[in-house]
């Protein structure tokens, strides 16, 4: 990590908000990276992004903007590249990273080219046809299922499915929504997620948080946003030997997808002690409630120090 002197010497811009699904979540992430570097003594300003973000940016020219955008345009490598043709320095990963990362299916196809364990799939972005789509699933996928779409977080658009009947709704309301989803076995198990800081050989995973929701079929957007919603254990209720495993994972998940500073992976581990990664996150939630943070914080990392780790990855 830079010397805080060295950061302490850039003008840093906060750019958060959007117009994505997860804005609210971003709003939340931003505000509170904003007011950590405020109270460590910045210069720092922040910004709501609007479409004329180019603009306003512009304007302010900042050293270094730190990105707390999550959805598109801001976690799918399309911000990244305006500041890369601005030539302005940003935190986290970079276009090509951002973009895979944002890609579920992109980074489905990687982790299964590197041999690392994700739950098999089906994707088929041409069939429109609700009840042919379903055929295709149920002739590739055996029932319950998970069906996501492709580029979104927070677990929007999530379902687990467990009936034809219900499969064919879901179809439905997803080709409307979404437009662009995919289908995942569903494997019962734990719900575990794995931050990871660092980039390159530097990269180190935190400690394995376990999530359980309360009154919730899995961790949803309201189990990940509302507090009392969900029980976190940290470190996860994992076998020994399970545990060092899918930190491993995690790590050589960060590094084959090209993630700068800082990730998120999300996995599960079957009950038979299986882990498999399911996505990764290129700017994790920073909020009060977010998993990053308190994995960072057991580890001895408090708030402002995780800040500093993400502001000293727009200069690695």
């Amino acid at each position: 990590m830079k010397e805080i002197e060295y950061l302490k010497s850039k003008k840093v811009l906060v750019l958060y908000g959007g117009w994505s699904r997860e804005r609210e979540v971003s709003l939340r992430s931003g505000k509170r990276v904003f007011e950590s570097l405020k109270g460590m003594g910045f210069d720092v300003s922040a910004l709501d992004m609007g479409k004329d973000f180019y603009e306003r940016i512009k304007e302010i020219y900042p050293d270094v903007v730190v990105i707390m955008l999550h959805g598109k345009p801001g976690e799918d490598g399309t911000v990244q590249g305006v500041l890369e043709l601005m030539g302005i320095p940003y935190t986290g990963s970079g276009v090509l990273a951002s973009a895979i990362g944002m890609n579920k299916i992109a980074t489905k196809r990687l982790l299964i080219e590197e041999n690392l364990p994700t739950p098999p799939y089906f994707y088929d972005p041409f069939e429109k046809n609700p009840e042919k789509l379903r055929e295709k699933v149920l002739e590739n996928l055996s029932l319950p299922v998970v069906v996501k779409p492709v580029e979104e977080g927070s677990s929007l658009g999530v379902h687990i499915v467990k009936d034809e009947d219900e499969l064919l709704k879901v179809i439905e309301v997803e080709l409307v929504e979404f437009g662009s989803f995919y289908f995942e076995k569903f494997i019962d198990g734990k719900s575990v997620t794995v931050g990871v800081l660092g980039t390159g050989e530097e990269s180190f995973a935190l400690p394995i948080l376990e999530l359980r929701p309360k009154g919730h079929e899995f961790y949803d957007y309201e189990a990940k946003y509302t507090p009392g919603a969900t029980e976190f254990i940290i470190p996860a209720e994992l076998p020994r030997k399970v545990y060092k495993e899918l930190q491993r994972y995690s790590v050589l998940t960060h590094q084959i997808i090209g993630c700068r500073g800082f990730s998120r992976v999300d996995a599960v581990v079957s009950e038979d002690g299986k882990a498999y990664i399911l996505e990764i996150n290129t700017i994790p939630g920073m909020t009060e409630l977010s998993d990053l943070p308190a994995e960072a914080e057991h580890m001895g990392i408090d708030y402002d120090t995780l800040v500093l780790h993400i502001l000293s990855s727009a200069f690695e």
